[in-house]
């Protein structure tokens, strides 16, 4: 698009809208509608004589900075066509604001620990979803380990991942019984270290597995996701034999998703609680939905510029 746009002599304007919603990846998955009609739109939009590109942005939830918001950018070649086509595609967000949802079934830590203690189709699988370090967590919140190490009701659990390098360091040996303290540093605001005795199953790379009583837990020296039934598999791990998989992560990826018998988004605490609200915010540019559910329509002019 730069190439040709400077072989013709074109010099692009941009219009953009600040649209007052923030909303986290969980609520605005491509999966579902309305993320998925609206997204989906934009092709329609680049075919619109004028336009040469055209991007919805959600913004990043977690970040407590003035300008954090959903935003709306068109990019084109004529000024009047693409204001207009970034204020309709602004006003189509900010009228679907209230239809986004989680792309899956959500409660607490225990709510989705005994959720899948009564499923009769397994594996299932729980979002760790305020410690997804792919989000910007930590990584190695215990607060769902520590409530699923107290339950006796899994044949089998896979626990990926939590990260404590000094942890994957005390584990020497394949076989050898170890006690560990695990996770609690990196983001100590959400529990203390976790203390646990294991057998060591797997040492592969910088990662290791621990057996605590049927739970496999993961131990990874850094901060990595669980993605692909490979990043199981490597370690010796097949989670389609597992009654239950935990990951922290958000929505779940592709395979994951396949996977799944059961699911449910754990609200869980951490640096990327999906309740945003009750992290706290202090710095947004005010009102701005959902902390301002009441807030009167925004003014969704767009502002137009052309590169320099």
């Amino acid at each position: 698009m730069l190439l040709d746009c400077l072989r013709r002599g074109v010099r692009p304007v941009r219009a953009w809208v600040r649209v007052p919603v923030l909303l986290p990846g969980e609520k605005t998955s491509t999966r579902d509608e309305p993320a998925r009609g609206l997204w989906g739109s934009l092709a329609s939009v680049e075919q619109v004589p004028g336009v040469l590109d055209a991007a919805v942005w959600v913004g990043y939830a977690w970040a407590d900075e003035p300008r954090s918001s959903a935003a709306v950018v068109v990019t084109g070649e004529d000024e009047s066509v693409v204001r207009a086509q970034a204020e309709r595609l602004a006003q189509r967000f900010w009228a679907a604001r209230a239809e986004f949802a989680f792309a899956g079934p959500t409660g607490t830590a225990d709510e989705a620990i005994e959720a899948a203690a009564r499923a009769t189709e397994r594996p299932f699988v729980i979002s760790d979803s305020g410690d997804n370090p792919t989000a910007g967590g930590a990584g190695d919140v215990p607060y769902l380990l520590d409530r699923l190490l107290r339950r006796d009701s899994f044949r089998s659990a896979i626990y990926a991942a939590i990260t404590d390098p000094a942890a994957v360091r005390a584990c020497t040996s394949v076989g050898s019984e170890v006690e560990v303290s695990l996770g609690g540093r990196l983001d100590p605001r959400y529990g203390d270290p976790l203390r646990v005795t294991g057998r060591v199953l797997a040492l592969v790379d910088d990662d290791a597995v621990l057996d605590c009583g049927g739970v496999r837990v993961i131990v990874t020296s850094r901060r990595k996701p669980f993605h692909r039934i490979a990043d199981f598999t490597r370690l010796g791990l097949d989670p389609t034999t597992a009654d239950l998989v935990v990951v922290k992560i958000g929505y779940l990826e592709p395979e994951l998703h396949a996977l799944a018998r059961g699911w449910m988004i754990a609200l869980t605490p951490g640096a990327v609680d999906q309740d945003l609200v009750r992290l706290g915010h202090r710095r947004l540019t005010r009102p701005l939905y959902p902390f301002d559910p009441d807030m009167p329509p925004p003014d969704l002019t767009a502002r137009t510029w052309t590169g320099r």
